[in-house]
């Protein structure tokens, strides 16, 4: 079975389909997807008659993020291997002088949503939920959406994104200014062509590549800390913390809470500072 399937456009065969196919698991994002997704970005990437690329998910999902069975079987080691495969379809996606258009249908969360945001522009369905609930289940959203999610939609907004796990429906998105256009499900793959067929036709594609670059440049100053934020999560999705939460979450059960804790060194009570002293 391949977890990614590329196929060129019916109408335009200049624009190539890229499309999440694991449509009974909502597209989560295995190692294995996301080796076959850096490889379909790749040959795009490289091939001249390719001028566009829309990415996309079978079935009723763009992406549900990670693969949580997987993840949280790993250890630190394994979690930094994960991480690398993700962070360079990530990097891919910025780094490649083609457009990139997102075409998103339901769930598009934690990783999923990231990805989309590593894209140029999206075109959001309005069945589509977009946002970053990794805090629910114990992981970090430091693949790129605690660095680049208050960019796009401003500090406060991406704070309670992040710290509940709330999620935008594809409106909210839209006035957010997460996503650029907003249409029914059924005209989803119709308006993200149409959209491609313009820049293709009307853009200078040298001009599209030093503008985007440009644009990278000012958010990769969000970006700085990917290495030491890879390592972080991997250490954090070996813990048992989170592998307690991703097992009650997949196995649908509510989840124990745990207390917060400060970072200030605890006071001592009386007896305590006697006998330390």
């Amino acid at each position: 079975m391949r977890y990614v399937v590329a196929e060129r456009d019916s109408v335009d065969s200049r624009i190539l389909w890229v499309k999440l196919n694991a449509p009974e698991r909502l597209n989560v994002l295995s190692s294995k997807m996301l080796e076959e997704l850096y490889e379909a970005l790749a040959e795009a990437d490289r091939d001249d008659g390719v001028q566009a690329i829309i990415l996309a998910g079978v079935g009723r999902a763009f992406s549900a993020g990670a693969d949580l069975k997987e993840i949280s079987a790993s250890g630190f080691e394994e979690g930094v291997r994960w991480l690398s495969g993700y962070l360079r379809v990530i990097e891919l996606l910025r780094e490649t002088g083609k457009p990139v258009i997102a075409a998103v249908r339901g769930a598009c969360v934690a990783g999923g949503h990231e990805i989309v945001m590593a894209c140029d522009l999206i075109v959001a369905g309005r069945s589509a939920k977009l946002g970053q609930p990794e805090v629910i289940v114990g992981s970090t959203a430091l693949g790129l959406g605690a660095q680049l999610l208050p960019l796009i939609v401003g500090e406060k907004r991406a704070r309670e994104m992040l710290l509940t796990g709330r999620l935008l429906t594809a409106e909210e998105a839209y006035q957010a200014g997460l996503v650029n256009r907003v249409v029914d499900d059924e005209k989803v793959e119709e308006e993200a062509r149409k959209l491609a067929q313009q820049i293709i036709d009307r853009v200078s594609p040298q001009a599209f590549r030093v503008i985007k670059s440009a644009l990278k440049y000012w958010t990769d100053l969000a970006m700085l800390n990917l290495q030491l934020a890879r390592d972080i999560t991997a250490m954090v999705w070996a813990s048992e913390e989170f592998r307690e939460r991703a097992k009650d979450f997949l196995e649908k059960r509510e989840m124990k809470p745990r207390k917060f804790t400060g970072v200030l060194p605890r006071k001592l009570k009386p007896q305590e500072a006697a006998d330390s002293q």
